[in-house]
């Protein structure tokens, strides 16, 4: 594979998944779990807790070991549009609909839904917008990023 890696011995690995035994890989052959957009936040905070079980019986330092989410998200004033945009989205992107799994709203709305991601276990979180990303990523800078801690 060309070109080699710059970084040595080689870029972190990130490893994704589901089932218990992914996450349990993730822990054996990785240097980090990155969990699934089209998760819930809750069943993110299950994988978590598998991953960490896992870092402890392998007796690996958890902060050796970094764990992510995916999060699609949509800033609206309007709660019932944001909602319904990024739920056409998704549907649209994943060929289905998958609910429950975005953060949407108004800036206060969505600080307090990336803080539960945080709180699940999110030590990075990809904010992911689906549709206007030019003005979500203005707005997600002004409104949104500053209000996390």
């Amino acid at each position: 594979m060309e070109p080699k890696p710059v970084q040595k011995p080689h870029p972190p690995i990130w490893i994704g998944g589901s089932h218990p035994a992914a996450l349990r890989r993730a822990v054996r052959r990785g240097h980090g779990f990155f969990g699934a957009g089209s998760q819930t936040t809750e069943k993110f905070a299950e994988q978590v807790q598998i991953v960490r079980e896992e870092l402890s019986r392998q007796g690996r330092d958890p902060a050796s070991f970094e764990i992510a989410k995916r999060v699609y998200i949509h800033v609206d004033d309007d709660p019932a549009r944001a909602h319904d945009r990024i739920e056409s989205a998704l549907a649209r992107h994943y060929g289905r609909g998958v609910s429950g799994v975005s953060v949407s709203g108004p800036p206060g709305a969505c600080i307090s839904g990336l803080q539960e991601v945080a709180s699940a276990g999110a030590e990075l979180i990809l904010l992911n917008p689906l549709v206007d990303d030019h003005e979500q990523m203005e707005r997600l800078a002004a409104e949104v990023i500053p209000g996390l801690s």
